[in-house]
């Protein structure tokens, strides 16, 4: 019978262990070609998704995110910034600036039941004030409460690969794709997705996080990661003195800031 120890020294002697790593140094090799920056190639800046008053504040290739209070409104709010990004006019302070051929919308609700997410999917479409028909084929809305965390991840990540025109993508919220919402790695490898879907795909993102019931930040090790990766954070809040108002503010931005803005439901939504 042969040595397996001696085998695996006379294959090492000959080169074969080195000549199996070259696949890997080759990845690797064309990665770092990739990634590298020229400094006589200039890189111009991102295209702007949707504009927050006159800020550039949601960029295609990149990231934002919504955080507040249980009940403050987050849902109303990125309603009407997914109604502003459908119909490129402004809505409440949000201005849609999605180009023809990437003005898709692809909105994952985790947390609410079918009921209540068709709810949110119909104030949409009263705030376009589009038909049934182009809500349908613009926005493509999915209720995900029933399904594991696993299957969820899986099922958003299948429908940013698979469908065309792509621009902008809507989770609503982000904690419902963890196990363990104070994981660090578990935190890592969901921040890793957004920012892989949106620099792969070239489109905006933006997801929802509750914050600590005790401060103003984030929840988790989850909302950690999305403060310090976000391109801009948002506060959202009801007014101290009227329930019925809430507040949007910027928490972080990387671009120019914009004044504080409030809001009310009406009837009319």
């Amino acid at each position: 019978m042969n040595n397996p120890l001696i085998s695996f020294n006379a294959e090492a002697e000959n080169g074969a262990i080195h000549q199996a790593a070259d696949p890997a140094k080759m990845r690797y090799e064309r990665m770092c070609n990739e990634a590298q920056l020229d400094i006589d190639k200039e890189v111009p800046p991102p295209p702007v998704a949707i504009y927050i008053g006159d800020s550039p504040a949601c960029t295609f290739g990149n990231f934002s995110a919504s955080i507040g209070k249980p009940k403050g409104k987050k849902t109303f709010n990125v309603s009407a910034m997914t109604a502003a990004a459908m119909t490129n006019s402004t809505i409440l302070n949000y201005r849609g600036n999605m180009p023809p051929n990437q003005n898709g919308i692809l909105y994952f609700d985790t947390e609410q039941s079918t009921y209540h997410a068709f709810r949110v999917f119909k104030r949409i479409a009263t705030l376009t004030r589009k038909s049934n028909q182009e809500i349908n084929e613009r926005i493509k809305y999915f209720a995900l409460r029933k399904y594991s965390v696993e299957d969820r991840i899986g099922m958003i990540d299948h429908k940013i690969r698979n469908t065309p025109a792509v621009g902008l993508v809507i989770i609503d919220g982000i904690r419902d794709l963890m196990l363990d919402i104070n994981s660090p790695r578990e935190a890592t490898l969901i921040v890793n997705y957004l920012m892989n879907w949106t620099e792969e795909f070239n489109l905006h993102l933006h997801t929802v996080i509750h914050q600590n019931k005790g401060d103003e930040n984030a929840r988790g090790h989850i909302g950690t990661e999305i403060n310090n990766k976000s391109e801009t954070v948002l506060r959202v809040e009801k007014d101290k003195n009227d329930d019925a108002i809430s507040t949007v503010e910027a928490v972080y931005i990387r671009d120019i800031s914009f004044p504080p803005f409030a809001f009310r439901i009406n009837d009319e939504a």
